[in-house]
């Protein structure tokens, strides 16, 4: 597993309506750093639990963990993020692959309940789905916290959706002027691989992207931004990205951005399989470390730290069988990764001798985006999902 080092950077941040505990056996959602609690805290954590709820198998809590699919190695990590976590708490985990599909998602929700778990933590991708598995988890008596994609009535733990896509988005735009001229750029195409699947809250982190990439370049022309459903995999953008590359003359700068880093790495390999020499992209996750490191066109990306989730999640799901009061959101805050700091945060792989950009965040552009976001109808249900700086 790649490990994290300890950076101010990982730390999380805590929005919602209900303050948190100041203090629930070292955790404090608002303060935590995103590390690891030693096994003492963890199962003094179990303990303060159990004297509120019970497992309902007598002996142990088992927690239900549907991943979103476990061969993306962003999901992977976070999968193995809470197995360490859980073994340290002696917690039992049962895992489930939803396989990025919400019918199967629905299926495992069954099975969890069926088993009688005592807690689920729901890493699933189809926002239709989201309210159906609620109510059986409700029905159930069963809590709930949810991962990246909210759904009603569950905490939710995850990527600050605005901010790390105009993040994304403006740095993507400074690299590319940096690397080609704002001449070469403003004649060139902005590509970007959408999850329309996932519902308004990961569209807030693609439309962030494209805030912050416009929020640096106002005068990009609408007709060479180029948008395409990724579904979330390198494959289908290279497909994607593929098709789109014949509407692209030769010769022009491309800046490509997306969901998550494997679909931006689909955008790169596209564009490399067709012979395109003036690509610039930055990923969203940092977890494809390798690819980052070695691919001088991965010029960047915004790190969400999946190896940290289970440092999160499983303190959160015990403060909440031990009736703690907890924010409706716990944030990721995010920085980005670059070639050049690369070592900092994934200590298995080798910082790059490379000459990065001086990155200026564009933060009155940002503000206008947040305000715009507060003012969408389709997010008044969500508004604890928009941060306020």
């Amino acid at each position: 597993m790649n490990k994290l080092l300890m950076s101010a950077a990982t730390a999380l941040i805590m929005l919602g309506t209900v303050p948190a505990q100041a203090d629930f056996v070292g955790f404090d959602p608002a303060t935590h750093d995103g590390s690891m609690f030693p096994s003492e805290n963890l199962m003094a954590m179990v303990k303060a639990a159990m004297e509120v709820r019970p497992p309902r198998n007598g002996e142990q809590y088992v927690i239900g963990f549907a991943n979103l699919q476990r061969d993306i190695p962003f999901c992977a990590l976070v999968e193995q993020s809470i197995l360490e976590n859980a073994k340290a708490a002696g917690i039992e985990v049962v895992v489930a692959d939803n396989r990025l599909d919400g019918a199967t998602a629905l299926t495992n929700a069954e099975s969890f309940i069926n088993r009688n778990v005592d807690f689920v933590i729901e890493f699933q991708t189809d926002a239709e789905f989201g309210a159906v598995i609620m109510n059986k988890m409700n029905q159930a008596d069963i809590p709930v916290v949810a991962i990246d994609i909210p759904m009603p009535g569950a905490g939710f733990f995850g990527v600050n959706n605005p901010r790390a896509g105009f993040m994304g988005g403006s740095y993507l735009a400074q690299a590319a002027v940096a690397r080609h001229g704002m001449e070469a750029v403003m004649n060139g195409y902005f590509i970007e691989g959408e999850l329309p699947q996932s519902g308004p809250i990961p569209a807030m982190r693609t439309g962030g992207q494209m805030a912050g990439f416009r929020a640096a370049l106002p005068d990009f022309p609408e007709d060479q931004i180029l948008t395409f459903d990724s579904k979330n995999t390198l494959e289908e953008s290279f497909t994607q990205t593929n098709n789109l590359l014949s509407r692209i003359p030769e010769g022009v700068p491309i800046m490509g951005t997306a969901i998550n880093d494997q679909a931006t790495t689909g955008i790169l390999r596209a564009a490399q399989q067709d012979g395109r020499e003036m690509i610039t992209v930055v990923g969203l996750g940092g977890d494809e470390g390798e690819t980052l490191a070695n691919e001088k066109d991965f010029v960047a990306a915004v790190g969400s730290f999946p190896e940290r989730y289970g440092n999160s999640l499983i303190p959160i799901a015990l403060a909440t069988l031990a009736g703690e009061e907890l924010p409706e959101a716990v944030l990721i805050n995010h920085t980005v990764v670059t070639p050049a700091n690369i070592c900092e945060f994934n200590a298995d792989v080798a910082c790059q001798d490379v000459k990065v950009i001086s990155y200026d965040f564009p933060e009155d552009g940002f503000l206008a985006h947040l305000a715009a976001l507060r003012e969408d109808p389709s997010l008044a249900d969500v508004q604890n999902l928009i941060p306020t700086k």
